[in-house]
């Protein structure tokens, strides 16, 4: 079999995001990525929901399951446990995964199964035009509160640092050759891997524009140190102005296994898979 190249995940769909929307460098970015990796169009699922940052599954030439909005990540997990052999990629928004999805990001970093999340993060709902979402900066004027969000914005990476999630990055839409690395590492890496990618919506958000993040972040370096999990949170929780890029964290925990059948061993093995499947599903009537 050949190895993938762009044009295999390349496809006619119109795509609707606004012009210059961060959204097209993470688009082009997971393409490149997934040809880096070797991964052929049928042994990938992208997960997503509703909203701008989801829309990107409809751009892709390959397996892609759109679900209720912030309800991706659990639809991604069930279909790993079942096909482990798929190399499943979630999107979504920072509504959808913060906000809506919040309860599902925060016990998929407990259950630990083996998906990429990739959290598209512009502080902004972009969908339904400009409402506040749960990285909103407190005080920043948006379409509903236009005396300012009251209440803090939330740390998503603080918050899966603490949590011990097997693997924690953010990077930018507008970085390529970085963000190209990140999605990688990450894609690799056994385990929930979470990505938070910093990417600008020109409609509806004035602050967090390209100048802006040209201007407040940071590449980690060789001397932070990933595997330190208190020095980690120290980076997310750091109100110094600046912003980090690159892998904050990550861990060895075990991945959560496929389902498997006593005495059987592995599904993915079975001739018979849909049967043996229907007999694990039957256990839990």
């Amino acid at each position: 079999m050949a190895d993938p190249t762009l044009q295999d995940y390349k496809n006619d769909v119109p795509n609707a995001w606004c012009p210059g929307c961060g959204n097209f460098g993470i688009l082009q970015v997971l393409q490149k990525a997934l040809v880096t990796l070797g991964l052929p169009p049928e042994r990938v699922l992208l997960c997503s929901g509703i909203g701008q940052a989801p829309k990107i599954v409809h751009y892709l030439n390959c397996n892609a399951f759109d679900g209720l909005h912030g309800r991706e990540v659990a639809s991604a997990q069930a279909a790993k446990i079942v096909a482990d052999d798929l190399t499943v990629i979630i999107h979504s928004g920072d509504g959808g995964a913060y906000g809506e999805g919040g309860n599902h990001f925060l016990h998929a970093m407990r259950r630990n199964v083996d998906v990429t999340h990739v959290v598209h993060d512009n502080h902004i709902y972009g969908l339904t035009k400009g409402q506040a979402s749960p990285t909103t900066d407190q005080g920043q004027k948006v379409a509903v509160h236009p005396d300012g969000v009251a209440a803090l914005p939330m740390n998503p990476l603080a918050l899966a640092i603490s949590q011990s999630c097997p693997f924690v990055a953010q990077s930018l839409s507008s970085q390529a050759d970085h963000l190209l690395d990140v999605l990688c590492q990450a894609i690799r890496h056994p385990g929930f891997s979470y990505v938070n990618v910093l990417q600008p919506c020109v409609s509806w958000d004035p602050v967090h524009t390209y100048a802006y993040y040209q201007k407040h972040c940071y590449r980690l370096d060789t001397s932070h140190d990933p595997t330190d999990q208190a020095a980690a949170l120290a980076v997310a929780l750091a109100h110094d102005g600046r912003i980090p890029l690159g892998v904050l964290y990550r861990n060895d925990r075990p991945a959560l296994r496929p389902v498997s059948e006593p005495g059987v061993g592995d599904l993915r093995e079975c001739p018979d898979r849909p049967a043996r499947l229907a007999r694990v599903f039957d256990r839990y009537r």
